[in-house]
């Protein structure tokens, strides 16, 4: 129930509908697992090997930057040099930090070894024979004030799992109180592809996979680059755009990324003051979040007793707003649950009054292989890897929310700071690493790889038509509030509940329990 409806629309201070929880738990039961005494000592031990490293590139002649540090130095550069040093480290396969000014920067984590730091002295023309003196006399400690007081997580739970054995048995009581996909049907939205077969899912174990750095140098990654150049036109050619960017690596991401695009777009021409953006009721709660986070003023468009946007009301306010309209954000289908037949009509309203048209891709399993955004009218589409594209959703990401754009946004992709990357007059970077989450690209890549075009296609007829099943089913008890002129819905459907609630008393939340204890989704109230 903390889902965009929950978002405040245009009073949110925030677009994110979903917290990366994922994440977060790997994090917390690595800190069960070790506990306080486990990591006070993984942290000494990096300390104690920057410490060592430190004391022999000085006793070498090199000068540090900084004296006070955790597990990262800074090398000055002025008297080394760079061709020759980049090639010893090149030999030893081993990166390092090139600052702009000609320092070299190093940083050490908890898996370095002995035989690590004996290369890294050799790159930089020292003898390595005294490191293990050096690791041995090193301060584990950090230098006072930065040194913590009190002792770290005091709760019973970090001192009593440290075996693998209890930690497994552990996982396994919380697990078993949860509901899965062992015990019940795949508790996600209707939104979401089902399947995320294993077949998919392994390839992110590889290390060649998961353990890249993203800022590595492109010429040592080709095959990596190769994947994601590969399913970037794959995701070009499925919505019908001219050029993606794996860059947000979240949907509420995607949609503010795509936000700033078309407002550079304007900005470009000279059209800097164009910043209503028209966000119809049945759109999802993240796009009128989405527009205030990027600074847009939100305007409403009403919807008609069919569920769709109300055609006069958005022309009225299109043209009222025509000196100014920046974008229109359309979620199709809509979360009424039905496919707009006037999308085209839409489309060129907008065009006709200066402003972009932004379609949210959360809905694009009930379109993959059947319609393509780009062709229908949309300048701009983000779309949801982890809904769509068979990336596990559901428990909190990771999550990727990848934007494609029609030719003449290109120029205005989000770029970044290290890699290069994006559009060729952009100034957007949304997320710290060049392509979001890159590392579990491979699930994307594997699914379309394996369907293929006919099993994509048949993919999305398989959602619209198990949507349609169930409100056939359902059609002769609750009434369906919102279907095209056929009677069918799109890939979902709402249904009118409180008919019981009047005659057997049964309220929403019983509904909501009922369905949950046979394992859907928290539905949508």
């Amino acid at each position: 129930q903390t889902r965009e409806q929950h978002i405040r629309r245009d009073r949110a201070t925030s677009n994110i509908c979903t917290a990366q929880v994922l994440l977060a738990i790997l994090a917390s039961m690595y800190a069960v697992y070790h506990g306080p005494e486990g990591l006070r000592r993984i942290a000494g031990r990096v300390h104690r090997a920057a410490r060592a490293l430190a004391a022999a590139l000085k006793r070498g002649g090199h000068v540090l930057r900084h004296d006070h540090f955790f597990d990262t130095l800074r090398v000055a550069g002025d008297s080394l040099d760079a061709s020759a040093l980049r090639t010893r480290a090149r030999e030893r396969k081993l990166y390092l930090r090139e600052y702009e000014n000609g320092d070299w920067g190093i940083a050490l984590d908890e898996t370095v070894t002995e035989a690590e730091l004996r290369q890294l002295l050799e790159v930089f023309e020292i003898s390595p024979a005294t490191i293990e003196a050096d690791i041995a006399t090193a301060p584990e400690m950090v230098d006072a004030p930065w040194r913590r007081g009190g002792p770290p997580l005091s709760h019973p739970v970090f001192d009593r799992y440290h075996t693998e054995h209890e930690f497994l048995r552990y996982l396994y009581r919380l697990q078993a109180k949860e509901l899965s996909l062992t015990t019940s049907m795949i508790p996600l939205g209707s939104c979401t592809m089902k399947l995320n077969a294993s077949a998919e899912m392994i390839p992110v174990t590889w290390p060649e996979f998961a353990n890249v750095h993203p800022f590595a140098p492109a010429r040592d990654t080709e095959g990596y680059r190769r994947l994601i150049e590969d399913l970037e036109s794959y995701l070009a050619e499925i919505a019908g755009f001219d050029k993606v960017s794996l860059q947000p690596n979240a949907g509420a991401q995607g949609e503010y990324a795509g936000l700033l695009v078309i407002r550079a777009y304007h900005q470009a021409r000279g059209e800097g003051h164009r910043k209503v953006c028209l966000v119809p009721t049945s759109a999802h709660g993240t796009n009128p979040a989405s527009s205030v986070l990027a600074g847009l003023e939100v305007v409403t468009v009403a919807c008609d007793e069919g569920g769709n946007i109300d055609i006069d009301d958005l022309r009225a306010k299109a043209e009222a707003h025509a000196e100014n309209l920046a974008a229109l954000m359309i979620t199709y289908p809509s979360t009424h649950g039905v496919f707009e037949e006037a999308v085209r009509e839409i489309c060129d309203c907008v065009h006709r009054c200066g402003g972009q048209v932004y379609l949210d891709g959360a809905n694009m399993n009930a379109q993959v292989g059947l319609a393509r955004p780009g062709d229908y009218g949309a300048d701009l589409c983000h779309l949801n890897l982890h809904k769509t594209f068979a990336i596990p959703h559901g428990g909190g990401g990771p999550g990727v929310g990848p934007i494609g754009v029609a030719s003449h946004l290109v120029d205005f992709l989000p770029t970044h700071p290290v890699v290069e990357c994006g559009g060729a007059k952009s100034e957007v970077t949304v997320a710290a690493a060049p392509f979001g989450s890159p590392s579990i690209l491979p699930i994307s890549w594997s699914y379309i790889r394996m369907l293929g075009a006919e099993g994509l296609a048949r993919a999305s007829r398989v959602a619209i038509l198990n949507a349609n099943y169930m409100a056939a089913r359902l059609r002769d008890h609750y009434e369906i509030l919102y279907t095209g002129k056929r009677g069918r819905v799109a890939h979902e459907f709402i249904l009118d509940v409180r008919p019981f609630k009047e005659s057997a008393g049964v309220s929403v939340d019983d509904f909501a329990k009922r369905l949950m204890d046979y394992g859907f989704h928290a539905p949508t109230m």
